[in-house]
């Protein structure tokens, strides 16, 4: 190496010092999958919702020396303080290694699954510590290491030092290690570290995120110097990409402010379901005059009402409310008055909360009343999922002031008050016979396989859904290829997971919603499951009323139609949704689509309309993966005309698995799997899962941002 390098990095290194630090250091993912240094990892954490692509060319081969190759990793804050990434390493992208094998040609081509988590409760002026590592699980452990690390910010630097055990052969992350970060400038790093095999020196250049059009931060590494004596050359060089993974998390929220008089019963309410009429009444109070504050409540309903002025501004809501895209709206009132609104959501398709927030908030803008009382009705092809109610004084203050609104929410069909009148000739904008086309790409893929880094076969989905009558229609999927890798082509290795052209699905389905919290989905048509087969689907789900907690039952039962070949599955679930950190557990049994029965569980760590989630699975194979849910479509979508309405996908999925517990690392295929349409309960009608009263009450923050957006 040429003595410059390490002269012109001491150089620039001194030079710096006289710059006087404003702020901590940023964190970097170093070369081996972890936020940290070159070689080596600091205590810190990708925040909670933040993703990080990147790429090096600084490849370990096997423990034993540095080689020109490459690392894929993808990285993500999964939960304050816990950070996961998966990497990819190898030689060549695209080489055959069966072949490279036995011309004596021996290469690497390893996936990895890396963990970090930062220790709570240590005060923040001390230092940070965390454990973590790397190629967890999994067969074939190349780089499985454990660490344990201390982090403390001091001006413009962060000194880092640990401890490790490793399997590499030459020692790096074998024993204690430490390293220096100096940041002098917002745009410029360095960092030298010791990985407890050898001394590494490196520079980083980040790209200020206004250049990006603020999707995210673009950040240039380079290793300039290492003293190790396991390296085909001095130099590498590593780009990533960060960006938060959704911009509807919590966090971009104004906090609500909580109301003196009612946050306890509100909270009361959402932990114990309970919504009644005399609720309404009870969450307007305080407790030590509850008796006296029921009685003004009363005393002021009682008012007279200018029912010619009440009206024209029900008209005008209703009106807004059409405008707005809203399907199925009615509008009423009583002389209380109370204000009764009914409405289908199809434009705000990420999340349902979202058109709710839009809806309150058109309640409090043209009823001008003080004493009005509002009650209004989510529903679904004329199905009714969520009822909320309150004050309209109330909920205005919540728009204004942000402090937060009395609002009691129950599950299912809303308490409709006596003698309401509603406006117009029923119900406007209906949803039925109109055509709504989605438009998504479906893809199937492989990673790090003796074939390729990657593979994969991708092609344009579209799905047409149009309903008929009360919780019923029809729903079509069709598709084209778009690409194929080498791999993916008729008469190659992965022939039999190529995305095919042609029918997928061509379904009628029928909803039902049943007492107790009871909905049940049935499904008829063709499906193809790579043969082409006619299936029935049915699927019973319970919500309880805080809507927390879900069980449910799904039976599918498919005909071959060329031979005997039918296939049944039964698979029985329940979810938690832990609303306060916006976390869903998942655990199902039973038998699956390839007939292997188990058990599989699922972990979703939601930011906004996008989670990651982790999973596993043991029937006939045990597997852990990662996977990712992003929507690929506007926040609001196109209004439905007549003629039908076009969007993307609300909830596009993908992921990637590794066997577990196992020496070898085949491919699985199908596993713990069970076929459906873009029709489901969860899906179409339980908003994802998320389609309840304690939800509600846990974003209420979004609830005003919504409305103050698209108002």
């Amino acid at each position: 190496m040429s003595k410059l390098t390490p002269i012109f990095a001491s150089g620039l290194l001194t030079c710096s010092f006289i710059t006087v630090a404003q702020e901590s250091p940023k964190h970097y993912q170093s070369f081996t999958g972890f936020t940290g240094l070159v070689n080596t990892p600091s205590a810190e954490v990708l925040d909670a919702g933040e993703i990080d692509i990147g790429y090096n060319n600084q490849l370990d081969y096997r423990g034993s020396e540095f080689v020109d190759g490459h690392n894929y990793i993808f990285a993500a804050g999964l939960w304050q303080g816990l950070e996961v990434s998966g990497q990819i390493a190898a030689n060549t992208m695209h080489d055959n290694m069966f072949r490279a094998h036995i011309l004596g040609d021996k290469q690497i081509r390893d996936l990895s699954f890396n963990a970090k988590y930062q220790i709570p409760f240590i005060p923040s002026n001390w230092f940070n510590l965390a454990i973590g590592g790397k190629d967890i699980g999994g067969a074939a452990n190349q780089y499985e290491s454990y660490f344990v690390v201390a982090s403390k910010d001091w001006l413009d630097f962060r000194f880092s030092t640990g401890v490790s055990t490793s399997k590499s052969t030459i020692g790096m992350m074998d024993g204690v290690f430490a390293g220096i970060e100096w940041q002098p400038l917002d745009w410029f790093a360095l960092q030298v570290e010791h990985d407890a095999d050898a001394l590494n020196a490196a520079a980083r250049v980040t790209v200020p995120k206004a250049w990006l059009f603020d999707l995210g931060t673009l950040t240039l590494t380079s290793r300039l110097y290492s003293s190790t004596d396991h390296s085909d050359k001095d130099t590498f060089y590593g780009i990533n990409f960060s960006m938060p993974l959704s911009e509807q998390s919590r966090a971009d929220y104004q906090h609500v402010k909580p109301a003196p008089d009612n946050a306890g019963v509100i909270a009361h309410l959402s932990e114990q379901g309970v919504h009644s009429a005399e609720s309404v009444r009870v969450a307007t109070s305080t407790p030590d005059n509850s008796a006296l504050s029921a009685q003004s409540i009363d005393s002021r309903s009682t008012q007279a009402v200018n029912v010619s002025e009440l009206n024209a501004e029900i008209r005008a809501l209703k009106q807004a409310l059409v405008t707005d895209g809203f399907e199925n709206v009615q509008v009423g009132m009583n002389r209380e008055p109370v204000i009764v609104v009914k409405f289908e959501n199809p434009v705000f398709n990420r999340n349902d909360i979202d058109a709710i927030g839009v809806v309150l908030g058109r309640v409090a803008q043209y009823i001008s009343n003080d004493n009005a009382k509002f009650t209004v009705q989510l529903g679904k092809h004329d199905i009714p999922l969520l009822a909320l109610s309150g004050r309209v004084s109330s909920y205005r203050q919540f728009i204004t002031d942000g402090t937060a609104p009395g609002l009691v929410i129950r599950q299912g069909m809303m308490d409709v008050p006596g003698g309401v009148g509603w406006i117009g000739d029923g119900a406007v904008n209906s949803p039925y016979f109109k055509p709504r086309l989605t438009l998504s790409p479906a893809l199937s893929s492989t990673y790090a396989t003796e074939l390729g880094v990657y593979d994969f076969s991708l092609a344009l989905r579209a799905d047409l859904e149009i309903p008929v009558w009360r919780g019923a229609g029809v729903n079509i999927t069709a598709q084209t290829v778009v690409a194929d890798t080498e791999d993916f082509e008729p008469g190659d290795t992965f022939e039999s997971r190529r995305e095919q052209n042609g029918l997928e699905r061509a379904v009628f389905y029928q909803t039902f919603d049943l007492p107790f919290g009871f909905y049940n989905q049935t499904q008829v048509g063709f499906f193809r499951e790579y043969y082409d087969y006619t299936g029935i689907i049915n699927e019973t789900a319970w919500v309880s009323p805080s809507g927390r907690h879900k069980l449910y039952n799904n039976y599918g039962f498919f005909d071959y139609e060329d031979f005997d070949g039918d296939r049944d599955y039964h698979v029985m679930g329940y979810q938690y949704h832990w609303v306060e950190q916006d976390i869903t557990f998942h655990l199902s049994g039973g038998e699956f689509w390839q007939e292997d029965k188990g058990m599989k569980v699922e972990t979703k760590f939601w930011f906004g309309d996008s989670y990651v989630s982790l999973y596993a699975y043991d029937t006939d194979v045990q597997v852990a993966g990662v996977a990712f849910s992003i929507p690929l479509t506007p926040r609001k979508d196109m209004a439905v005309s007549e003629y039908g309405q076009v969007k993307g996908n609300q909830a596009w999925r993908h992921g990637v698995s590794t066997r577990i517990g196992e020496d070898s690392n085949a491919l699985v295929y199908k596993k713990g799997y069970t076929p459906e349409t873009s029709i489901t309960l969860d899906r179409t009608y339980l908003n994802q899962g998320r389609l309840s009263g304690s939800y509600v009450y846990a974003n209420l923050a979004r609830l005003r941002e919504a409305y103050l957006t698209y108002k």
